[in-house]
C-alpha cells in the first residue's frame, strides 16, 4: 500500500521531496528524489517531479518498493567452469556479464550463478562479492578464479598482491601498434576530466602499472595483440593500448567506435591464467578457448 500525505498550510511551498523528507526521516533525500523520478510519487492523483511546490490541502501518495536482499541470491545461469574443487574454480566467464552485484546490475551475475552451483563460497568478499578474488571487465571474457573457502581466498589473495599469477590477454586493436613487441610502464589513474574513465597520469598521481604485449596477428589494418599483465589495474589494458594509440576494438568508453572497424563487443579476452593451489602448492594454469569473435584475426599457424 502507499504512504498518503496531506499537505498541511504551514507546509505550502515546499519542493515536494523536501516535503517527503520531513513525513519520512528514515528515508534520505536522495533516496525519496530517486523514488520520484522513478514515478513513485504522486500529487492528487498525477505524477510530479521533485521540484514541484506543494500547496495547501495537497495529497501526496508515495510507493516505497520493498527492500531487496542485502545478500546476492542464488540463480540458475549459464557458468563454463575449467576447474573446479573444493578449494576454488576457474571459469570461463562470458563476455557481457558481470562479476558481482552492483548498482544497475543486482542480480544476472557470476556470483549468482556461482552460489547456484556451490550454495556458498568464501565470506572475506562480504555479502554481495562472495568468492571474488579479482575480477573482470563486463564484456570481458575469459579466465576468473574464485575462492570457495576464506583459506583459500586469503592465499589466492596474496598471490595477485605479490604479483605471482601469470595473466595473459587476447586483444584486438585498432590499427597494428609499432613496434610489434614491447612494454608500456605507467602511472593509471582516474581520469581528472571524467571520473569513469582510467587515464595515464604523470608520476607520483596514480598507480604504476607495468603491460607487456605482442603483435600475434595482423589484418587489414587491425591486430591480435597478446598482453601479459604484470598488475592488475582497473581498465589497464584497455588504457595502456589507447596510450599506444591503439584502442582496443569495440571500446565504448576509450574508443571512438566510428572510427573503427565492426566489433560484436570488446575485443579483450582474458585468455591464460596459472597461479599456486592455495592447498596443494602445485602450480596450475588454465587456457579460455578463444571466443568466435576472435577468430577472423587469428594467425595462419593458429595460437600457441
Amino acid at each position: 500500500m502507499p504512504e498518503s500525505f496531506t499537505v498541511a498550510p504551514d507546509q505550502a511551498g515546499l519542493r515536494l521531496d523536501r516535503f517527503l523528507c520531513a513525513c519520512l526521516p528514515e528515508l534520505s533525500r536522495a533516496r525519496l528524489q530517486a523514488l520520484i523520478k522513478e514515478g513513485a510519487a504522486a500529487v492528487n492523483g498525477r505524477p510530479a517531479k521533485p521540484s514541484y511546490d506543494t500547496c495547501p490541502g495537497d495529497a501526496v501518495t508515495l510507493e516505497i518498493p520493498p527492500d531487496k536482499p542485502a545478500e546476492a541470491q542464488a540463480q540458475d545461469l549459464p557458468l563454463t567452469l575449467l576447474y573446479e574443487d573444493e578449494h576454488l574454480a576457474v571459469l570461463n566467464k562470458a563476455s557481457g556479464m558481470v562479476v558481482h552485484p552492483a548498482h544497475g546490475n543486482e542480480d544476472g551475475t557470476v556470483v549468482n550463478a556461482l552460489l547456484h552451483r556451490f550454495g556458498s563460497l568464501s565470506s572475506i568478499g562480504g555479502v554481495a562479492r562472495p568468492g571474488i578474488v579479482h575480477r573482470l571487465d563486463k564484456e570481458t571474457s575469459g579466465c576468473l578464479v574464485v575462492a570457495r573457502n576464506d583459506a583459500a581466498h586469503q592465499h589466492l589473495s596474496a598471490q595477485f598482491a605479490g604479483r605471482e599469477v601469470t595473466k595473459i590477454y587476447l586483444a584486438v586493436t585498432h590499427g597494428t601498434p609499432q613496434p610489434p613487441s614491447g612494454t608500456i610502464q605507467t602511472h593509471l589513474g582516474r581520469d581528472p576530466h571524467d571520473r569513469l574513465k582510467m587515464a595515464v597520469l604523470p608520476a607520483p598521481a596514480g598507480k604504476w602499472a607495468h603491460t607487456d604485449y605482442e603483435v600475434l596477428a595482423a589484418l587489414t589494418g587491425d591486430a591480435l595483440v597478446k598482453c601479459t599483465l604484470h598488475t592488475g589495474r582497473t581498465h589497464q589494458i584497455r588504457v595502456h593500448l589507447k596510450h599506444l594509440g591503439h584502442p582496443l576494438l569495440g571500446d565504448s568508453t576509450y574508443a571512438r567506435r566510428t572510427k573503427q572497424s565492426a566489433a560484436p563487443r570488446l575485443m579483450l579476452h582474458a585468455w591464460r591464467l596459472a597461479l599456486t593451489h592455495p592447498a596443494t602448492g602445485q602450480r596450475l594454469a588454465w587456457e579460455a578457448p578463444l571466443p568466435p569473435e576472435f577468430h577472423p584475426w587469428l594467425p595462419l599457424g593458429g595460437l600457441s
